[in-house]
């Protein structure tokens, strides 16, 4: 298969993207540049929603529609995400031969502009070239690397395509078929507050509470479908003070509903057990030495200097829900014989990640997820190889003539 992509060009175009800053949240500079080239490139409509009122976004998601010379055949669609990770403001990429790495320290931004360069390359060639292909629809969201908000607040409606592709994975010639659904977690546990150094028996640390929680805890890999992790926390006002309150942020992912259930009960219900049997400070029972939770139970009216001491909040809310993909559906069976007939065996994979995806898919979109070359993403060391942003653009290119 001849497919004439200017290599120069398109290396060209993915520089221009990377320099244009958009982290989340500040997405208009490439909203604005995507809209004057699809202009440019005599889009048959390019419309920007609402999802800005709902994600706080300078601007909203971006649906182009691009008309096919066969309009019987069916419509298709490729989504990327246009924000970037922090640090990604003031990128200056540096190309060594055919690898681009940046400058200083901030990301590339090949986490999604890889993806939105190759777009642009395809619809470039399609239209220069006369090619005969279907109607495309281009699907441009923001916010995703803060918690796919942009893909959540999409008006699924807009779309016509029946299913598609996100381009937004590491490695080459990949192809995710599976991803796990996600609980978010965010948990308050309130201790006593107490002089550190006078009076250290009068307190108890919500950040000890916490501790003995998590030692309680199994974390990391679960299981063979399952992960856990708590990568936030917040706390304490000096170090003479005994924390009364402590902020812990996590997540749980599996590919089982059941399981990520389960394990998000597990956590619940493991710092509720360390509060429940943690032992109060003297002076915090009544005089006949009644727990004051007892007394509570018994109807009697508990005292303010009796209020029982520690306790817990827990917030868990679904960040995304699980996909997965069978080789027979459609989405996964044009991407496959167009790796065939450019000579190449995809390797068709399950992930551990979450993308605009995982919501494309529960809104009824099948979405299969293509890697883009991107490499060491969200790290200042991240790279990515012009050689594969090629052979991403010939794929883009054999789905949409498949």
């Amino acid at each position: 298969m001849n497919i004439p992509i200017d290599q120069e060009r398109l290396a060209r175009t993915f520089v221009q993207l990377c320099e244009i800053d958009s982290p989340s949240r500040r997405e208009k500079g490439v909203s604005d540049y995507l809209i004057r080239t699809f202009h440019d490139l005599e889009a048959a409509s390019i419309e920007e929603d609402t999802s800005a009122e709902q994600t706080g976004s300078d601007c909203g998601n971006l649906i182009i529609s691009i008309p096919g010379n066969k309009p019987d055949l069916e419509t298709i669609f490729f989504a990327c995400h246009m924000d970037v990770v922090e640090p990604g403001c003031g990128v200056k990429v540096v190309r060594t031969g055919d690898i681009f790495t940046s400058r200083d320290d901030t990301v590339l931004g090949s986490d999604d502009k890889s993806g939105i360069a190759a777009l642009i390359e395809l619809i470039r060639i399609l239209r220069e070239n006369k090619i005969d292909h279907g109607p495309i629809e281009l699907l441009f969201t923001t916010c995703e690397e803060i918690g796919l908000l942009g893909a959540k607040a999409l008006d699924c409606t807009k779309m016509t395509a029946s299913f598609g592709y996100a381009l937004d994975s590491t490695g080459i010639d990949r192809i995710i078929t599976g991803a796990p659904a996600a609980n978010k977690l965010q948990i308050e546990v309130h201790g006593i507050a107490a002089h550190a150094g006078l009076h250290p028996e009068q307190g108890i640390s919500a950040l000890c509470l916490t501790a003995s929680a998590i030692a309680n805890l199994r974390l990391g890999r679960l299981d063979e479908e399952s992960t856990a992790n708590f990568g936030l926390i917040h706390g304490g006002v000096a170090t003479n003070i005994i924390p009364d309150h402590i902020t812990l942020e996590g997540e749980v992912r599996s590919h089982s509903l059941q399981k990520l259930a389960a394990h998000t009960e597990k956590i619940k219900r493991t710092f509720q057990q360390v509060i429940e049997c943690w032992p109060l400070p003297p002076g915090k029972r009544d005089e006949d030495e009644t727990p004051a939770q007892e007394r509570a139970t018994l109807g009697n009216p508990i005292p303010a200097a009796l209020t029982p001491a520690p306790s817990v909040e827990i917030n868990v809310q679904l960040e995304y829900p699980a996909m997965r993909l069978e080789l027979s559906d459609p989405v996964l069976a044009r991407v496959n014989q167009a790796g065939l007939n450019l000579g190449r065996n995809l390797e068709f994979q399950i992930a551990g990640g979450g993308s605009d995806a995982n919501i494309l898919n529960s809104f009824g979109l099948p979405t299969a997820i293509i890697a883009t070359g991107m490499d060491k993403v969200h790290t200042t060391d991240e790279c990515l190889d012009l050689k594969d942003l090629i052979r991403l653009t010939e794929l883009l290119f054999a789905i949409v003539v498949a």
